[in-house]
């Protein structure tokens, strides 16, 4: 028995499981060099959402504000599409398709995010102080939801894409 090669894709495989192994998924708040978020009444300074995803998550004890994590627990409540997109990635790589495998990347990366806000939105989180409740409604604000006042906050998290190590 002999086999005859008619179409070697033997260069596209190989480019496409590079690809697919070289790259990772972050979530989270993007880092920025100025402040992304306007300065609150009586802040000295400004916070970017970064630093303040970072307060919310493990909680700040000298101030008084609790963890409300929402980064893992999000992600975490939508693994089973991340990991059916991230496999739709890998089948993408073996069979040589590139394109497909960066969809199935930024799929990922949506359903993570999306999974984030989500659980902003719905998860039973420790509860505002009555200070915080009141300094919100001197404000304007009318929202009791933790995390949630203009929703600059919920709406920072994002994907990237990015070769590993780097």
């Amino acid at each position: 028995m002999s086999v005859k090669v008619t179409k070697d894709n033997t260069d596209a495989l190989v480019k496409a499981v590079r690809s697919l192994t070289s790259k990772e998924l972050l979530i989270g708040i993007p880092a920025t060099k100025g402040v992304d978020r306007q300065k609150e009444e009586g802040e000295k300074l400004p916070l970017n959402n970064a630093l303040l995803g970072y307060i919310h998550e493990f909680g700040e004890p000298d101030r008084n504000i609790p963890p409300r994590p929402v980064l893992v627990p999000g992600v975490e409540s939508e693994m089973r599409r991340i990991t059916k997109a991230l496999e739709g990635a890998g089948k993408a790589a073996l069979s040589g398709n590139l394109a497909a495998v960066d969809d199935g990347f930024a799929a990922a990366g949506l359903i993570a995010v999306a999974g984030v806000q989500n659980y902003i939105t719905n998860a039973d989180l420790a509860a505002l102080s009555p200070v915080t409740l009141a300094r919100r409604k001197a404000k304007g604000y009318i929202s009791e939801r933790p995390l949630v006042v203009t929703g600059q906050y919920r709406r920072s998290f994002k994907y990237v894409v990015t070769t590993k190590g780097k």
